[in-house]
């Protein structure tokens, strides 16, 4: 037995599933405990509880069955030369695109403001203007790279920023150009990885960097915003609403303010999901390369953490 699966039971079953159709000669263990833990050279894992995989003293690969690794690189029971990598799937950018551009047309064509006035029996022809948008992608990598370019494609106006310059079909920031970035925008996309520089991001501070009122969409990390910050900025006009899909503890609890703002979009951190097919052949692809002498695909960088 060569490989494990950590993982929720909803995903545990979905992937031991194609698991079984795709490698239907190997055997796979479901969880952690094991009496051979010497046996297992790969992982596919998600919100693995941290130090369960200290025990797999010959790992030769850890896959991220998400696109994030922040649940990984958070382990620090995890022997640094192991090699990681993750999921990267056109299907899982065409969710992501698609939930975006969603977010976005809602606002921008006052959706919600003809859903009240629907409940009101109201017949508001004419009451609401098409907003005139800026949108800003904060993080271009794989999928906010694939959104920014759809929503310029649609011909909105639209500016990315990352860490490090990228190509891009409309204007882009990077490095140290993150409150010229802000300036230029009144929708704040956030499509960033969870680290250390980007923990606590969307907060007050960054708020107070806007040049107009902003509409915030997240789909990133829950870890990236602070929630009180986002309603106060609510509050205080700075932002005009929100769009998340990602919260600081999930599930929301019951008692956050978040659910009972008429200001606040709430999805279950659904935005971009897991396809198990395409997930379990890169996983089954990337180890059979570190058995052949190659790097895996789509490796984690440690320092970026990303």
């Amino acid at each position: 037995m060569k490989f494990a699966i950590i993982a929720p039971p909803t995903q545990t079953k979905k992937w031991e599933i194609e698991f079984h159709k795709q490698a239907p000669n190997e055997k796979v263990l479901i969880g952690y405990e094991t009496d051979k833990p010497e046996e297992i050279e790969c992982v596919m894992v998600w919100g693995h509880p941290k130090g369960s995989l200290k025990e797999f003293k010959n790992l030769k690969l850890i896959f991220s069955m998400g696109a994030g690794v922040d649940h990984i690189l958070n382990d620090d029971t995890i022997p640094k030369d192991i090699p990681i990598s993750r999921i990267v799937d056109p299907q899982m950018a065409f969710s992501m695109t698609n939930y975006i551009l969603m977010a976005v047309l809602n606002y921008q064509r006052c959706w919600y403001d003809f859903q009240d006035a629907q409940k009101r029996n109201h017949w508001a022809q004419f009451e609401f203007d098409e907003k005139n948008l800026k949108v800003g992608i904060l993080g271009i990598g794989h999928l906010g790279m694939d959104a920014a370019n759809a929503l310029y494609r649609l011909g909105f106006e639209v500016f990315g920023y990352s860490n490090s310059p990228k190509e891009t079909i409309f204007p882009s920031f990077y490095g140290n150009q993150l409150k010229e970035f802000l300036k230029k925008i009144n929708v704040l996309i956030c499509t960033v990885p969870l680290t250390p520089k980007t923990r606590g991001l969307l907060s007050a501070k960054l708020f107070n960097d806007f040049a107009f009122p902003t509409y915030l969409i997240n789909v990133s990390r829950g870890a990236v915003q602070v929630e009180n910050d986002i309603i106060r900025a609510i509050e205080e006009g700075k932002l005009t609403g929100a769009f998340l899909d990602v919260f600081e503890k999930e599930p929301l609890p019951n008692n956050s303010p978040l659910w009972q703002n008429p200001k606040i979009k709430i999805t279950p951190h659904i935005a971009s999901l897991t396809y198990a097919e395409e997930s379990i052949r890169q996983a089954l692809e990337n180890f059979q390369r570190i058995k052949n002498g190659k790097k895996p695909h789509n490796e984690v960088n440690r320092k970026n953490m990303y």
